[in-house]
C-alpha cells in the first residue's frame, strides 16, 4: 500500500524546501562549490522556516530534521571561518 502524502501548507512547503536544502548545503561545503557566504545565507532560511513550532507530526518531524541539519551546517561554517 502506497503512503499517503499529507495536505500541503505554506508551512509544511517551507519545511520540505529546508530540509532539501540541509544536503545541498552540506555537500557545497565539503566540495567548496558554495561561498561561505552563500551557505550561511541559504541557512539562515532554514533557521526561519523553523522558527514556527509546527503542531502537525510531519511538520514535527522535519522540524527536527532541519534542526539536526542546522546544527551540522553551523559546526561546518565554524570550522571554515
Amino acid at each position: 500500500m502506497s503512503k499517503q502524502i499529507p495536505f500541503a501548507t505554506p508551512e509544511l512547503n517551507r519545511l520540505r524546501a529546508a530540509a532539501g536544502l540541509i544536503p545541498i548545503i552540506e555537500s557545497g561545503l565539503t566540495d567548496s562549490k558554495l561561498s561561505v557566504e552563500r551557505a550561511a545565507l541559504m541557512a539562515s532560511f532554514c533557521e526561519w522556516a523553523t522558527e514556527k513550532h509546527p503542531t502537525d507530526p510531519d511538520a514535527i518531524k522535519l522540524a527536527e530534521s532541519v534542526d539536526e541539519g542546522l546544527k551540522r551546517i553551523k559546526m561546518a561554517l565554524a570550522a571554515v571561518a
